[in-house]
C-alpha cells in the first residue's frame, strides 16, 4: 500500500457561479477532507489539482476554488474529471474499516483454502458493499456481500481473504 497506489476521492462537477468556482462531489467520511489529501490528480496522472478553498453545498457535495482556475468556462472543462489521492495520504483505516482500493487483487479462499479467484472490483448500489470476485480459471464472476458473516477474515499480510459464500451463488 504505497506511495504509486492511488484512490478515487472525488469527482468534479459543474461549474459553481462565473468566478471559476467547481462543484466536487467527495466520497472521503468528511467531505471537506478532500482537501487536505492534495495535491489530486485526475485518473491519468497528467493534471494536478490544489484547493485554494472549499466549502459545502450539501451532503458531500462542495464548492471549491482550484488553483489556477479562474473562468466559469475553466470550471466547465473540469466537468466529470475523477481527483485521486496517493494512497500513502490518506490515513489508516480504523478496525473493521477498509479502503475499496485495498481489497482489490486480495486473493478470496474458502475457509478449507479452495481458491475463488481474485476481488476485481468493489460495488455499492445502496444496500450495502458487494465483492466482484474473478474465477482463477475465467467465467462468471462472484458477486458476494461484503459482510462479516461472509467475509470472516482478511489478511492483507498474505494477500487473501476467507469468503463464505451465501449458499444461493
Amino acid at each position: 500500500m504505497g506511495a504509486d497506489r492511488f484512490v478515487l476521492v472525488g469527482r468534479f462537477g459543474a461549474p459553481q457561479g462565473v468566478r471559476g468556482e467547481v462543484r466536487v462531489q467527495s466520497f472521503t467520511v468528511d467531505p471537506k477532507a478532500i482537501g487536505a489529501y492534495g495535491p489530486l490528480t485526475d485518473a491519468a496522472r497528467t493534471r494536478d489539482f490544489s484547493f485554494e478553498r472549499l466549502r459545502p453545498l450539501k451532503d458531500a457535495m462542495l464548492a471549491a476554488k482550484v488553483k489556477g482556475v479562474e473562468t466559469r468556462e475553466a470550471a466547465a472543462a473540469l466537468t466529470g474529471v475523477e481527483l485521486f489521492a496517493s494512497r500513502d495520504r490518506l490515513p489508516a483505516p480504523s478496525e473493521d474499516e477498509f479502503y475499496h482500493d485495498d481489497l482489490i487483487g486480495l486473493a478470496a479462499v474458502t475457509a478449507d483454502g479452495r481458491a475463488l479467484g481474485r476481488v476485481v472490483a468493489v460495488s455499492n448500489y445502496g444496500a450495502g458493499d458487494i465483492l466482484e470476485i474473478a474465477p482463477g480459471g475465467g467465467g462468471e464472476s462472484l458477486l458476494v456481500p461484503f459482510t462479516r458473516a461472509v467475509v470472516p477474515e482478511i489478511d492483507f499480510a498474505a494477500g487473501r481473504m476467507v469468503v463464505a459464500p451465501p449458499a444461493d451463488t
